[in-house]
């Protein structure tokens, strides 16, 4: 795909990128956008064992793809229900992540809190639900870059993370925030 999206100054496509230098991110188009919602209360975050689709096997937020004509906020509040049949409530903006991947893929990603959320967190088809204190993480079983920014996120500090992935494997990453 040529164009506007292109790596800096080699004239070469963002999934040729192996630095987070390399790409115009100003003008870089992702091919998804999509939501991640963290529930925070009483000290746990409430974490999903992610059960299909990109990243299946993995611990995360619950999530998704951003429906045309959907705000990233109702998208997030959407997921979370469709994954856990619970709403959250208290819904804030919290960060941006922007995912390169070697593979084409590309990810534009949107990052909410909640205070809390209405109803019992239930499995389902998509996911596992699982309360974790803070301080406990699961880093080792979660995408590379959360290590990264989700600290920022417990800090209540707004953050962007810029990430090249080839595969599960992170190649390089900024952090703002």
């Amino acid at each position: 795909m040529a164009g506007p999206a292109l790596v800096k100054k080699t004239g070469m496509e963002p999934s040729a990128a192996r630095r987070v230098a390399d790409i115009d991110w100003a003008a870089w188009v992702p091919v998804q956008r999509a939501t991640l919602l963290f529930v925070i209360r009483d000290g746990q975050i409430l974490l999903i064992h992610k059960k299909r689709g990109l990243g299946a096997g993995k611990i995360n937020g619950p999530g998704g793809r951003i429906e045309p004509g959907e705000t990233p906020a109702a998208c997030a509040v959407r997921e979370v229900t469709e994954e856990l049949l619970a709403t959250p409530v208290g819904v804030h903006p919290a960060g941006e992540l922007f995912f390169q991947f070697t593979d084409g893929l590309s990810i534009h990603g949107y990052v909410f809190t909640a205070s809390d959320i209405k109803g019992v967190p239930t499995e389902t088809d998509e996911a596992v639900p699982l309360w974790v204190r803070t301080d406990s993480i699961p880093y080792g079983r979660m995408w590379e870059d959360d290590r990264h920014w989700l600290p920022l996120l417990l800090a209540g500090r707004d953050f962007k993370g810029y990430f090249i992935f080839e595969g599960d494997t992170m190649l390089d990453h900024r952090l703002e925030g």
